[in-house]
């Protein structure tokens, strides 16, 4: 089959098969003698191995891991169970940071009177980076800077 029955197939875009190739995930597609791409059975389930761990979360290095494991079949079952394990603490982790932000943006919001005027504690906030959490563990925010001036608006412009 083609890449775009290929891509419908697996759930996959063309445009992330290719990529999947171009890195190595997915073996060269066969070709047929008019230079199209030539999709097989075993193509279709590493393009929906690839995919269901994508949709996990897992980044292309485990997933490389994930598939080398795949195709082995002396693998260890508790190696497997690491690489998950290792992902959900990382994912655990990343949902405390999307709290956090989710707080801090929400209170944030809540100090906004959002009456037209152009004072507001979401923009002073970002600017100076008082009562924004990093995602970045060990840095710390920036020196603040000095408001812009702003320009006035001149009649006739």
């Amino acid at each position: 089959m083609n890449i775009g029955e290929a891509s419908r197939a697996s759930g996959v875009s063309a445009k992330m098969i290719r990529h999947y190739e171009s890195i190595g995930l997915v073996p060269p597609a066969d070709r047929r003698d008019s230079g199209y791409r030539d999709y097989g059975t075993a193509d279709l389930h590493r393009l929906g191995f690839i995919r269901h761990a994508r949709d996990l979360g897992f980044s292309l290095d485990r997933i490389r891991v994930l598939l080398g494991l795949w195709s082995d079949p002396a693998r260890s079952n508790a190696e497997v169970k690491a690489i998950a394990r290792a992902h959900v603490k990382e994912l655990e982790q990343r949902a405390r940071q999307l709290n956090e932000m989710a707080n801090a943006l929400r209170s944030l919001a809540d100090a906004c009177d959002g009456d037209g005027r152009p004072d507001c504690p979401i923009i002073a906030s970002l600017e100076t980076g008082a009562n924004v959490p990093s995602c970045h563990p060990g840095t710390s925010p920036g020196p603040a800077r000095p408001p812009s001036p702003r320009r006035k608006a001149v009649a006739g412009r």
